[in-house]
C-alpha cells in the first residue's frame, strides 16, 4: 500500500465547484482529480503528446474538409448544368396547360421529396455513389 501524505491547498470556489462535480460524474475522489491534474502538470512530455494528437485530428479534419469541397463543387456542378439544360430544352406551357402543368409539377415534387428524405434517412448518398464509381475508374 502506498503511503500518502495530507497535503491542505486553496482553491478559488468555481474551480472547487468543477472538480466537485467531475468527482460526483466519474465516482472518484476529489483527490485522486487532483493528483492527476498535478501529475499532467509536472510531466513534460503531455504537452507533446497533446500537441501529435492535435496535429493528427486536424490533418484529419482537413482531409474531410477537402472531400467535403469536392463533393460540394461537383454538386453545384450538377445542379448548374441540369438547370441550363432544363431551361435550354423545356418549352414553355401554353396557357390552357398551365393548370395542370403545376398540379403535375408539385406531384412530381412531393414524389421527389419523399425518395430525397428516405435516401436521407438510409444513408444512401449519391456522391459517395459517384465517388465509387469513379474511384473503380
Amino acid at each position: 500500500m502506498t503511503t500518502r501524505t495530507r497535503m491542505n491547498v486553496y482553491f478559488d470556489p468555481a474551480l472547487l465547484k468543477q472538480v466537485e462535480a467531475l468527482a460526483l460524474r466519474r465516482n472518484i475522489s476529489k483527490s485522486a482529480i487532483v493528483e492527476a491534474a498535478v501529475a499532467s502538470f509536472l510531466s513534460g512530455d503531455t504537452t507533446e503528446k497533446l500537441e501529435a494528437a492535435m496535429s493528427r485530428r486536424l490533418d484529419k479534419l482537413g482531409r474531410q474538409i477537402d472531400t467535403l469541397d469536392e463533393d460540394l463543387a461537383v454538386l453545384g456542378e450538377a445542379v448548374s448544368l441540369f438547370v441550363r439544360y432544363w431551361l435550354t430544352f423545356t418549352p414553355a406551357l401554353p396557357e390552357a396547360a398551365q393548370a395542370s402543368g403545376r398540379a403535375k409539377g408539385l406531384e412530381r415534387f412531393e414524389g421527389f421529396m419523399q425518395t430525397l428524405g428516405k435516401r436521407l434517412a438510409t444513408g444512401d448518398r449519391f456522391l459517395k455513389e459517384l465517388s465509387r464509381d469513379l474511384d473503380s475508374v
